[in-house]
């Protein structure tokens, strides 16, 4: 049985919805475009199949999203009604907030699947080292076996820096200075490689000019404590 705060708070009330865990990430997905159960699955790599639908249909029972079946084949696509739409400024605060403040490149962290995924969505497969991204006019893919074509531009790459690159945290040009990335074939191509790169979303977000170091000092409670005494109303009362 699911428990709730316990509080008729709407941020208490909202968290029992949006705060379940792997929701905003799926809620993400659904903001990226991804409409179908799989590729809500490829956003998620950690997450069960049982889990992802039960939090779809928890979701649609919320009146977040709607679930209709595809015209043409079989499964079902999911949209984002009016009230999942409202969740957009909070996923867009969290990645905002996320990018300045935390560290998100950690060796824990790191997934070539979901980095290729984030740089072009269809694909995700966790565990892989190679992947191959087929380029034309009209579509982009992404393949983790051979698709038999030539390759015409190779790219080695650090997951680490590749990622941090991905994230606006260092630039293209940076990390192939320092070797960290590597691009072979024809000069024209390579040339053209920085324009292909589809950067985050929130790559451009203003960084403070201190970076939280990988974990915090100590807190000072004592300071803690003046600060509270010096409170006179709680603005975030129900």
């Amino acid at each position: 049985m699911k428990h709730g705060y316990g509080q008729f708070c709407p941020v208490a009330v909202a968290c029992e919805i949006f705060a379940e865990r792997w929701t905003p990430i799926i809620l993400r997905s659904l903001f990226m475009g991804a409409d179908r159960f799989n590729e809500l699955l490829r956003g998620a790599p950690l997450i069960s199949r049982s889990l992802l639908a039960k939090r779809l249909r928890d979701l649609e029972k919320a009146g977040v999203i709607s679930k209709a079946r595809v015209g043409t084949g079989s499964g079902h696509c999911y949209r984002l009604t009016q009230a999942g739409e409202e969740f957009r400024t909070v996923i867009e605060g969290l990645g905002n907030w996320g990018q300045r403040w935390t560290v998100r490149v950690k060796r824990e962290n790191l997934d070539a699947g979901l980095l290729m995924w984030a740089i072009r969505r269809p694909a995700n497969k966790r565990g892989y080292r190679t992947f191959w991204l087929v380029l034309e006019r009209k579509h982009v893919d992404v393949c983790v076996e051979d698709p038999g074509f030539e390759v015409d531009l190779y790219v080695d790459a650090d997951l680490a820096a590749m990622t941090k690159v991905y994230l606006g945290d260092m630039s293209l040009a940076s990390a192939m200075r320092a070797g960290d990335v590597r691009v072979s074939g024809s000069r024209e191509l390579a040339r053209a490689f920085p324009s292909w790169l589809l950067l985050s979303h929130f790559a451009k977000v203003p960084r403070p000019q201190r970076q939280l170091p990988a974990s915090g000092p100590p807190l000072d409670f004592r300071r803690s404590e003046i600060v509270e005494r010096g409170v006179s109303e709680d603005p975030a009362r129900p």
